[in-house]
């Protein structure tokens, strides 16, 4: 039974900043507890009777809450995936962005969806996730996981060259604009743009998609899961890009990278009545024909 939701978004767009104000309305006719996530903390006191209890991140709540909303596009969704990926609180995005697989539960449909959250006509997903080994804190103590994807790629005009490693076998080389490491989840992301496959989000495969390979028989691969992959990069620049979902970061050719799914997975939530297949099909409008 949901008993209490917290509410991750951003607040520089007006259909977005609408949606938060819908949902904290309609959970709050339903007596759901409303906790919603702001960048800066405020004193306590000066929230009024009623209102959604503002926190800075969740280690800060009295307790947790049983559900995540995040609310705007995908990118929101992935930030919101960083903040509470460690909990194991199920996600449910709404989408007040533009295409939205992960963000699935259209704004115009929030009424009608909460009560679906609140009767529990929902499934919970999991999500394979990866992580870069190494280097070591990439980020500068920022997570190194991605829900979508890994990428390297050149950080300037000439192209990179990758050698590419699966538990130590040599599998190619690639002489390309770079290469993307992609999850199940990531698999209609960038993968998707540049003609990988789709694969379901309850998959764990690992599918490489290089991005304008030179060489034109290169393809997509999808691997297992279990795999650990080593790259090692050359190229006549400085430095190349490695990125992990919306975080990027310069490296020298002489440091390699080292990917491996996570050992932690991601809850999302679907809604009874709308799955993955029906929302590919709309969102890439399969099937749309002029002449119907």
């Amino acid at each position: 039974m949901l008993r209490s939701v917290a509410i991750y978004s951003k607040e520089s767009n007006q259909k977005t900043t609408e949606g938060v104000s819908r949902l904290i309305r309609e959970f709050s006719q339903r007596g759901i507890k409303i906790f919603q996530h702001q960048k800066h903390t405020i004193d306590s006191d000066s929230i009024e009777a009623g209102r959604p209890v503002r926190f800075k991140d969740l280690e800060s709540l009295p307790y947790l809450p049983d559900m995540i909303l995040s609310v705007g596009g995908d990118g929101t969704f992935l930030e919101t995936m960083l903040k509470v990926r460690k909990h194991g609180i199920p996600i449910a995005g709404v989408n007040t962005g533009r295409m939205g697989f992960l963000a699935n539960i259209p704004d115009d449909e929030i009424g009608h969806s909460i009560d679906l959250l609140c009767q529990g006509e929902y499934e919970i997903i999991e999500r394979s996730l990866l992580e870069i080994r190494s280097p070591a804190d990439l980020f500068n103590n920022e997570s190194s996981t991605a829900l979508n994807e890994i990428t390297v790629q050149k950080a300037d005009p000439s192209m990179i060259i990758i050698n590419v490693f699966v538990d130590n076998i040599y599998l190619n080389t690639y002489w390309a604009d770079g290469l993307i490491i992609s999850t199940a989840t990531g698999s209609t992301a960038y993968n998707l743009s540049v003609g990988g496959p789709i694969l379901s989000p309850e998959d764990e495969s690992i599918i490489i998609s290089p991005i304008s390979p030179h060489n034109l028989t290169i393809r997509p691969i999808v691997i297992s899961g279990e795999s650990e992959l080593r790259m090692t990069i050359e190229g006549r620049a400085d430095a190349y890009l490695a990125t992990c979902d919306f975080r990027s970061k310069r490296l020298s050719f002489d440091q390699a990278i080292n990917i491996a799914r996570s050992p932690e997975k991601l809850k999302t939530v679907m809604l009874r009545k709308r799955d993955f297949y029906s929302t590919l099909r709309n969102r890439l409008m399969w099937g749309a024909d002029k002449r119907n």
